[in-house]
Formats: structure tokens, C-alpha cells, sequence
């Protein structure tokens, strides 16, 4: 009988904080058993376990440069998340991790940097987004293009005021469908590309979304003269055990939880054009 790794074995995390970030989505803050240490880098995840329920990948949606409880931001949409969203302060839950690969950030240095979020997109990219800003003076012109279905689906809007009214950030914001009193933009997220003021010979570009928006937002990336091998994207689908011992998550000659989630776009480009893979 194959013995499993270490590594699936879940530790006891306690819940510290819970914020409502829309009505389906939650983020809860997390800290480690007391006398451990826990340290991410943009774009990893962990594995979250609600006791008798089951496990889900969930990105870890912080600071990496920050001390303090671990966030996970999670949605609303299945018995075990659903039962993750219910936890309080007090309570407990089981996380593995963390896993994947992560984020090219220290690459783009000396560029400009393009992060491109669609719906949920944005988790895996805000701990990238804290590590550009922590690190301002590294980078040139840093640009956040981002999108949801409705204003109310906007994740994070407090920040998005703040990043928006700053200097640090060019942020362009867009929503599918506009309510009474919406001002912003109203249209899909890969047209929010040519809005983007980059040097397609010196940027670096960060895409996670719907994969539909991922594939049409390359496209308008291409057109814009940028290399393939400058972008990079999150493939988030099928992951269940995050050891590449199940098989669920495989692309191609990838195994996701394995050689993933972030992939340069030039790796994973034959497979993602292959229609029900």
C-alpha cells in the first residue's frame, strides 16, 4: 500500500477573524498551532478541511510581507465551502500547504506589470499586488485591470477606492452589467487592455480569471505586441488533493496542484487551445 507524503496530512488551524466581502463570499483569517511558523509566496494555496466535510484548494488571498493571521477568501458554493464561510472566531479548520508554484514577481523587475483579474481572479493576484507595492521602487508602471459581473460582485472595495485615489497603481475598473448609480466602466475585462498604458518590450503580464476571459484577454495581449513568454496565468481546475496523487487536475503532460497553478502562457498554450481537455 503507497504510503501517503507528509504533506497531506492537515495541521489544526483556529480561525481568528471572519469578513463578508459580498453575499456569497467570505474571507476568513486564519493563524497556525502556536510555536509554528507559516510563510507563502504569491500565487501558492492551501488545502482547507472542514472537519467531517471534506477539503477544497483555496488561494491564500494576503500580504505575503505581512506578519499576522493567513487569509483565505472563499465563495460560497458547495457543502465544504459553505461550511468554511459559516466558520467564526474560535473555530477550527484543518490546512495543508502551502502548494503550487507562484508568481514571477522578482522577474518583472525592472518593467512594467500588467494584472489582469477577472471575478474571483483577483485572490491569487492580491498577494502579488501587496509584494509590488511593498517593493514600489523595483518596478515601473504598474497597471490592475479588473472586472465582475455587477458592482456588488467588485471583491475588496475598500482597496480598490484606495489603490484607485493613489499613486502607486494605474487601476481600470470594469462590470458586465451596470446598476443605478454605476459611473465606472461597463464591458468585458479583455477590453480593458487597450485602456493599459505598458512597453510591450519590457512588461510582465498576470491573467486569472473565467478561462473564457483568460483566453480572449491573451488575445488582446498578443495584438498589443506582447510575447507570449512574458505572460503568465493561474489554471485553477480540478484540483483535489494538491499532491499529484489523484490525476483529476491533469492538463496535458501537467499534473496543476504539481507544475502549476501559475504557468508561463507559452508552456500551457498547445493545451489550453485543445477543446475539452
Amino acid at each position: 500500500m503507497q504510503q501517503l507524503p507528509e504533506s497531506s496530512v492537515p495541521a489544526v488551524w483556529s480561525v481568528v477573524g471572519s469578513q463578508r466581502e459580498t453575499h456569497d463570499i467570505v474571507t476568513l483569517e486564519l493563524a497556525p498551532p502556536a510555536g509554528t511558523g507559516f510563510s507563502f509566496a504569491p500565487g501558492q494555496f492551501n488545502m482547507l478541511y472542514a472537519f467531517g466535510i471534506g477539503e477544497v484548494p483555496i488561494s491564500i488571498s494576503g500580504n505575503p510581507t505581512a506578519s499576522g493571521p493567513i487569509h483565505h477568501t472563499i465563495r460560497d458554493v458547495a457543502p465544504v465551502t459553505h461550511a468554511l464561510c459559516a466558520l467564526v472566531p474560535g473555530d477550527q479548520v484543518g490546512v495543508r500547504g502551502p502548494y503550487g508554484t507562484h508568481w514571477p514577481v522578482e522577474q518583472a523587475e525592472g518593467g512594467d506589470v500588467v494584472i489582469v483579474a477577472g471575478g474571483l481572479g483577483l485572490l491569487p493576484l492580491r498577494p502579488a499586488l501587496y509584494q509590488f507595492l511593498a517593493n514600489r521602487d523595483r518596478y515601473r508602471r504598474i497597471t490592475l485591470l479588473y472586472g465582475a459581473r455587477t458592482p456588488d460582485e467588485l471583491l475588496f472595495r475598500s482597496e480598490l477606492t484606495e489603490w484607485t485615489r493613489g499613486s502607486a497603481l494605474e487601476v481600470e475598473v470594469t462590470v458586465d452589467a451596470a446598476v443605478s448609480g454605476w459611473t465606472g466602466n461597463v464591458g468585458v475585462v479583455p477590453d480593458l487592455v487597450t485602456r493599459a498604458r505598458f512597453d510591450p518590450a519590457a512588461v510582465a503580464v498576470f491573467v486569472v480569471g473565467p478561462e473564457i476571459m483568460m483566453r480572449f484577454t491573451i488575445h488582446a495581449l498578443l495584438a498589443a505586441g506582447i510575447a507570449e513568454e512574458s505572460i503568465f496565468l493561474s489554471v485553477e481546475r480540478n484540483m483535489k488533493c494538491a499532491v499529484a496523487m489523484c490525476g483529476h487536475c491533469q492538463l496535458g503532460p501537467f499534473v496543476i496542484c504539481r507544475d502549476g497553478a501559475v504557468f508561463q502562457y507559452r508552456t500551457v498554450a498547445p493545451w489550453l487551445r485543445t477543446r475539452e481537455l
